[in-house]
C-alpha cells in the first residue's frame, strides 16, 4: 500500500480565494460584535456550529441568498486594522495547509465606501498583503476581478486601477459573480486594458453555466486562465483546446458541491480534466461560507477521486505552473513537492 503523505506539507500555489471568504469564522463573529452587526442567522448558526451554511445556487434565488450571506460578512470589514487583520490570518491558514505562493481576489470597490475611496482602499490592502507576506513567509499578490453585476464601464476603470498598482502587487484582472448575467464580450474592453498592463486574465466561468461560458472567456477575454472551469468537462472539443493551449482551471471542488453545482464530491470531474491534460490549482473560493481550505481540497481528490502522492504532487505543480510567482519561487516550490514525494 502507497505511503500516505501530509498534503498539508506538500508545497503548493492558491490562486482561487475570494478576499471576504477568506475571513476566519471566529475573526466575523468578532468583527459583526464589534460593529453591531446582525448576521442573518443562517450565517450565524452556520459559524457558531462549524457546517457550512445549506446553499444552493443553481438558480438565480439561490445565488441571491449566497450573496446576501457574502454581503453581510463583507459589511464587518470597515477599518484597515479590519484588512490588515484579515489578509494576515489568511496568510496563515494558507501556511498552514502548504501554500508558498496565494493570490488573493478582490474588488476593492465593494470596500472604497468604507475606506476613503477606490486608491485608497486597494493601497490598503497591496500595504496589508505586502506586510502580510514578509510575516508568514508566503509569496502573496492580488488579483483585482470586476463585478459582471456592474456596467463595464466600472470594469474599465477597474482595470485602469489594477495595471496602474502592477508594481505594487496586483497581477491580474478578474471577473466574478453571477456568470448567467452579463455577456463576457461586453468586458472585452476592461480585459485588454489589462493585458495591454501585463496582467494575466482570470476570469470566472464553466461554474453556473455550462461549456459555452468557458468558450466566452476564451474567445472574448482571451483568458490565461478560467475561475473553475469544470464545466468544460461536458465538452470534450473545449477540453482538447483547454489541455492544447494549457489553460490553466482553478478548480474548487467544495465549492462546487456547497453550491449545488454537483451534488456529490465524487461528482466533480476532477479525475477526467486531469487525465484529459487541462492544468489544474485546486482552490478553496470562500472557505467562511463552504467550510474547507486549501489542502481539503486535495483531500478530497484524495479520498473520492483516487490521486495518488504521485498524481497531487502534480495537481501542485500545476498549481504552481499556473501562478504569476516569478521563477525563483516557482523553483523552490517545485523543488519542494519534489522533495516531499520523495520523502
Amino acid at each position: 500500500m502507497e505511503h500516505v503523505r501530509d498534503v498539508s506539507e506538500l508545497p503548493k500555489a492558491h490562486l482561487h480565494l475570494h478576499f471576504t471568504g477568506s475571513m476566519r469564522s471566529a475573526t466575523l463573529l468578532e468583527l459583526a460584535d464589534k460593529y453591531g452587526v446582525r448576521l442573518p442567522e443562517a450565517l450565524t448558526d452556520a459559524l457558531t456550529s462549524g457546517e457550512p451554511p445549506k446553499l444552493r445556487a443553481t438558480d438565480e434565488r439561490g445565488w441571491f441568498r449566497f450573496q446576501r450571506l457574502y454581503d453581510a460578512a463583507r459589511s464587518c470589514l470597515r477599518e484597515p486594522e479590519d484588512i490588515q487583520r484579515l489578509v494576515r490570518e489568511a496568510a496563515e491558514e494558507d501556511a498552514k495547509d502548504g501554500s508558498g505562493w496565494l493570490e488573493i481576489q478582490v474588488d476593492p470597490t465593494s470596500y472604497a465606501p468604507r475606506l476613503g475611496g477606490l486608491i485608497p482602499a486597494l493601497e490598503i490592502i497591496l500595504d496589508a498583503v505586502e506586510t502580510a507576506g514578509r510575516e508568514t513567509g508566503i509569496g502573496m499578490r492580488v488579483l483585482v476581478a470586476a463585478n459582471r453585476m456592474k456596467h463595464p464601464l466600472d470594469a474599465r476603470t477597474l482595470a485602469r486601477l489594477a495595471v496602474r498598482y502592477a508594481d505594487r502587487g496586483v497581477v491580474g484582472f478578474g471577473l466574478s459573480n453571477d456568470e448567467r448575467r452579463g455577456m463576457a464580450r461586453d468586458f472585452d474592453r476592461a480585459f485588454a486594458i489589462a493585458r495591454e498592463g501585463g496582467l494575466l486574465s482570470a476570469p470566472h466561468g464553466g461554474e453556473l453555466t455550462g461549456p459555452s461560458s468557458v468558450r466566452d472567456c476564451l474567445d472574448d477575454l482571451h483568458a490565461s486562465r478560467i475561475g473553475h472551469g469544470v464545466r468544460a468537462a461536458e465538452d470534450p472539443r473545449l477540453l482538447k483546446r483547454l489541455a492544447d493551449r494549457q489553460i490553466t482551471c482553478e478548480v474548487c471542488p467544495a465549492s462546487n458541491v456547497a453550491l449545488g453545482v454537483y451534488e456529490k464530491p465524487e461528482d466533480v470531474p476532477l479525475r477526467k480534466l486531469f487525465e484529459a491534460g487541462v492544468p489544474l490549482a485546486l482552490g478553496a473560493d470562500d472557505p467562511l461560507l463552504f467550510g474547507s481550505r486549501l489542502a481539503a481540497q486535495y483531500e478530497i481528490a484524495r479520498e473520492y477521486h483516487a490521486f495518488t502522492d504521485a498524481e497531487l504532487a502534480e495537481l501542485a505543480r500545476q498549481s504552481v505552473r499556473g501562478s504569476a510567482a516569478p521563477e525563483d519561487v516557482r523553483a523552490k516550490l517545485l523543488a519542494g513537492i519534489d522533495d516531499w514525494l520523495a520523502a
